[in-house]
């Protein structure tokens, strides 16, 4: 069994920052993670993604430059640091752990999804 649980959503102001943290449990946890992001009436897209090393990484154009992903190994945790955040950036946040087959912005290619933390940030 899986488990995969966020946290560290809240309030910002645009050119705030937030760190979001997912602690995965279970076989897949030992394997990539990822961070996505939805917000109502529109697809759930991906944001980056980690290697199990962390030696790998990537990341949306919409991100790039911003957003760092990284992970602890001892903890179980990846984590999402979101700096000059801007109100596009609006959205429930997922973490996702068991990728299969597929690109890894597609929702599909991912097994296992925590509940989702929100991110609002106000201009």
């Amino acid at each position: 069994q899986v488990q995969v649980v966020e946290s560290g959503g809240g309030s910002v102001q645009a050119g705030g920052s937030l760190r979001l943290s997912c602690v995965a449990s279970g076989s897949y946890s030992r394997g990539w993670l990822g961070w996505f992001r939805q917000v109502p009436g529109k697809e759930r897209e991906g944001v980056s993604c980690i290697s199990w090393s962390g030696d790998s990484t990537e990341y949306a154009d919409s991100v790039k430059g911003r957003f760092t992903i990284s992970r602890d190994k001892d903890k179980n945790t990846v984590y999402l640091q979101m700096n000059n955040l801007q109100p596009e950036d609006s959205a429930m946040y997922y973490c996702a752990a068991g990728l299969k087959s597929g690109g890894w912005q597609w929702r599909g290619s991912w097994n296992y999804w925590g509940q989702g933390t929100q991110v609002t940030v106000s201009s």
